[in-house]
């Protein structure tokens, strides 16, 4: 064989080797969401485009975000990386899958996320105490389950009782209005939606986001004396501590639309409450019920004195 013949035959292997190698590597991807859940090194990201993408961790990943106004960026740790948070990635896989090469955030959008997790996780402890008390009186008697249920709802009112004090206290207005938003818990509904989701699902699609941003809105017209309320549900398909996770991914991912997207200030969302498979609307033995208890209720809640009033 010519030394021409040799140096053709090395440079086809080498481009077959290289072939080979981007084969393995996979195609490079990059994209930007929404973390809604976390496992270990495993993160769910719902993208701008309202589809759901794993994105995996790794000791070489670089999770980072920028300083000051240049080029300049600073490494952190993998602790930041928690649901709620706005984040760019880029690595390799597919559409479904991307081992992360680089992980890019902004420090306001990680204070944003930490704030929805301070909302959230006091709500989600006392749902699990209530839960446990729940799945203990599972078998008990009607009336045994009905005065279980009437102890949880009355908690659940002097927490929001709480909610809307605190909020009243840090009103700057003229007396007389500081009189009428002294009783904060004397709300009238002037708007609701309801998410439906299909099994095991908690992000919120397309339609559903529509039809939120509309009664955000909605919100947003009244100058002072509203909050929105956002409960989540679940069905009695699966463990009922499996649901109470779900219904908290569920309010999670509403309320991160709300304050991210839909420009709700956060004092002015209350009760992001995981209810599990409390408070069902329809019999769970049937399809067409367990579809109506999947859920999230989102009510825009206005001060009767505002309304009075003609604010």
């Amino acid at each position: 064989m010519t030394s021409r013949k040799i140096g053709i035959s090395v440079s086809l292997l080498a481009m077959c080797l290289l072939c080979l190698g981007s084969a393995f590597a996979g195609d490079k991807i990059k994209g930007k969401g929404v973390i809604t859940l976390r496992s270990g090194n495993t993160l769910t990201v719902e993208t701008d485009e309202d589809a759901s993408i794993t994105v995996t961790v790794t000791s070489d990943t670089k999770i980072q975000h920028p300083v000051g106004l240049g080029a300049r960026k600073k490494q952190v740790g993998q602790e930041v990386l928690i649901p709620g948070l706005k984040l760019k990635y880029e690595g390799t896989g597919d559409e479904a899958n991307v081992a992360a090469d680089t992980i890019t955030f902004d420090r306001d959008d990680l204070s944003l996320a930490k704030v929805i997790q301070a909302g959230l996780n006091p709500t989600a402890q006392q749902q699990s105490r209530n839960m446990q008390t729940y799945q203990a009186n599972k078998q008990a008697t009607d009336a045994e389950i009905a005065a279980n249920k009437a102890a949880n709802d009355a908690a659940i009112a002097a927490a929001q009782n709480d909610i809307t004090a605190n909020a009243s206290s840090i009103e700057e207005v003229a007396k007389a209005t500081q009189k009428r938003f002294s009783e904060l818990g004397d709300f009238i509904v002037k708007g609701e939606y309801t998410v439906y989701y299909d099994t095991g699902v908690y992000a919120v699609s397309g339609p559903d986001r529509n039809a939120l941003s509309d009664l955000a809105k909605k919100a947003l017209a009244y100058p002072k004396g509203y909050v929105i309320q956002v409960a989540a549900f679940a069905d009695t398909v699966g463990t009922a501590s499996s649901n109470q996770v779900l219904s908290r991914q569920r309010a999670q991912a509403v309320v991160a639309y709300l304050l991210q997207e839909c420009n709700i200030p956060v004092g002015r969302i209350v009760m992001p409450g995981a209810m599990g498979e409390t408070n069902p609307v329809a019999s769970n033995e049937t399809s067409s019920g367990r579809g109506e208890n999947r859920r999230t209720e989102v009510k825009l809640l206005v001060n009767k004195g505002i309304v009075n009033s003609g604010s």
